[in-house]
């Protein structure tokens, strides 16, 4: 139960995305209302991450912003026709730009479930790049074959299937890796533990 609470706290960020993939935009006019839903997504659900400062909210945020101004305003018709290939790049982008600039996006987001002086635990830090490192390929990976479709022209219902396979296998991922870390961290309290139950005892 507390997996299940963790991965539904943690995908909350994800939802203006994945609205903006479940949205119709078959037509200029579908896709102009379907960004100004998930720019209004990006605002509602992320305005607690806004406030916190976690990049990944605004990153969305900024992008949702640049697609109203290039669509829904000057009309940029290549934006338009290429927004599959575009919104995956710009994903995988945060991700690795959170990283590259030393705050992992699933860091901030792991560093919010324990108190503030656990926040530069060794192993809460490589646990949080670790899923950021995943998550960077996994949408990179979705990028890659998003522009190679568009290039051959493969139908989108492909795009559309990838994307939620490559989110899908990053939540399963995540709530599995912070597992097997939880795990680990108790078998380390336990140990930590025994020594000194040993000593009581010889004090005994």
């Amino acid at each position: 139960m507390r997996d299940l609470k963790e991965l539904l706290l943690f995908m909350l960020s994800f939802i203006p995305w994945l609205l903006f993939m479940v949205l119709p935009a078959d037509s200029l006019g579908e896709l102009k209302f379907s960004i100004a839903v998930c720019f209004a997504a990006s605002l509602v659900i992320g305005f607690g991450d806004l406030k916190k400062g976690m990049i990944l909210a605004w990153g969305t945020l900024l992008f949702f912003i640049a697609c109203i101004l290039l669509v829904n305003v000057f009309n940029i018709v290549w934006v338009a026709e290429n927004m599959a290939a575009l919104a995956n790049g710009v994903f995988a982008a945060i991700v690795w730009v959170s990283i590259l600039i030393g705050c992992p996006f699933a860091l901030q987001y792991a560093r919010q479930e324990v108190p503030r002086e656990q926040w530069d635990d060794p192993h809460l830090v490589s646990g949080g790049l670790h899923i950021s490192l995943f998550w960077g390929v996994m949408m990179t990976i979705s990028a890659l074959i998003a522009a190679v479709e568009k290039m051959v022209g493969t139908a989108s219902s492909f795009n559309f299937t990838l994307s939620l396979l490559m989110i899908g296998i990053g939540a399963g991922y995540t709530t599995l890796f912070k597992r097997r870390k939880r795990i680990e961290r108790e078998q380390r309290a336990v140990a930590a533990l025994a020594p000194a139950g040993l000593a009581d005892q010889r004090e005994a």
